[in-house]
């Protein structure tokens, strides 16, 4: 039977139930998993709510101070499922004793924040890995591949939209996610953060931008309850919000292609509209999240008579990442599956002593280009983001 590890989770509303059903759920589908983790303790300042929390999960312990978790000797992972302005000082602490850590992202609010915990990370000498769980899903693996055995030839085009349409009512309240001292940027940093590592991993480094930001609703009312990341009640008076609504900006990367991007939450009928486009000189490739198990592919090889966009159902565990441990081909996988395969790969991670992409220096390279992006839509000019 595989050793075994203590987690300690930090967070227990949308991202901690997402995590945590990833920590019940892996070893029983990844039996050769290295690591099996122990869902050991759960951590939120409210007594109550982490405490029903950790009952729903399964945590056999609760700790309403995350300072007391990161020192206690039994835990050999962090995992911090928390608003931006905490990942960095829980972060360096964990890694002050010696914890490996599993962080959401972006990895931080600042970049100086993210430098910081990078070499916290390697100062220590422990795994440290950023949650860009799109990575996971299936289908871009799959587009990964394509892209790096040379079947889509040289890459000209990337272009990628996130889509959610949450805060359109000017009544919604002033949740953290609208606070930038809490969250360090708006959909730049939420939303944004994902399709700058997408772009990365599937097409390279990018090496400068030019982009714009705006903030269509200024003021909203105040929070008075809330009981998720996504879902808030409003109460008495009005705060300023201090984050963008939207970001778009333009991109080239090193390897000479060009990139479009844009995201927001004010596209009404977007729920959760995640997807990118890349154009190679051989062929290109469509991805939409809200078709997660697909991606559409053009391939110059195909014959005139039936050339086109191909729909690929993403599903076979015999050349598919993942799959083989889930359901036969055709039955599909959902979002949630994409934590499991991360938490999989890091528990492998930490047992091989490496830390598996995304890598807190992918998170410092994706916050170079969001700090970029802000500098940019500052200025109104080109800027390099400063690895």
């Amino acid at each position: 039977m595989a050793a075994t590890i203590n987690v300690g989770l930090v967070g227990y509303k949308f991202m901690g139930k997402a995590h945590s059903n990833a920590y019940r759920q892996v070893a029983h589908f990844f039996p050769d998993v290295a690591l099996r983790p122990v869902l050991h303790t759960l951590c939120g300042r409210d007594e109550a709510g982490v405490r029903a929390a950790a009952d729903q999960f399964g945590w056999a312990n609760v700790e309403t101070d995350w300072h007391r978790l990161v020192a206690n000797e039994a835990i050999g992972l962090v995992d911090i499922s928390t608003p931006g302005d905490s990942h960095a000082p829980i972060a360096l602490a964990a890694a002050e004793h010696g914890k490996h850590i599993f962080c959401e992202k972006p990895l931080a609010n600042t970049l100086p924040e993210a430098r910081q915990m990078v070499e916290a990370v390697q100062r220590a000498g422990v795994v440290g890995m950023v949650n860009f769980n799109y990575r996971r899903v299936p289908a871009v693996q799959l587009a990964q591949r394509l892209i790096a055995d040379g079947r889509l030839g040289t890459i000209y085009h990337w272009r990628a939209v996130y889509l959610q349409d949450w805060i359109m009512d000017p009544n919604f309240p002033l949740v953290w996610r609208l606070q930038k001292d809490q969250a360090g940027s708006g959909t730049l940093g939420d939303l944004g953060a994902h399709i700058v590592d997408l772009a990365r991993m599937l097409v390279g480094e990018i090496t400068a931008v030019t982009g714009l930001t705006e903030t269509f609703i200024k003021r909203r009312p105040l929070e008075a309850s809330s009981d998720s990341a996504l879902g808030a009640t409003a109460g008495e008076g009005m705060g300023e919000v201090t984050v963008d609504d939207a970001a778009l900006f333009l991109a080239r990367f090193a390897s000479g292609a060009v990139g479009s991007f844009e995201v927001t939450r004010f596209a009404k009928g977007r729920a959760n509209y995640n997807s990118f486009e890349i154009n190679g000189s051989k062929g290109s490739l469509r991805f939409n999240l809200e078709r997660m198990n697909e991606l559409e592919v053009l391939l110059e090889d195909d014959q005139p008579d039936v050339a086109g966009f191909r729909t690929v159902l993403v599903s076979n565990g015999a050349v598919h990442p993942y799959w083989s441990a889930w359901w036969p081909a055709g039955h599909i996988i959902g979002w949630e599956h994409t934590f499991t395969h991360g938490v999989y790969d890091l528990l492998n991670g930490i047992a091989a002593g490496s830390s598996p992409a995304a890598t807190f220096e992918d998170g410092l390279r994706c916050q170079a280009v969001l700090d970029a992006v802000e500098r940019s839509a500052g200025s109104k000019q080109w800027v390099e983001p400063e690895y």
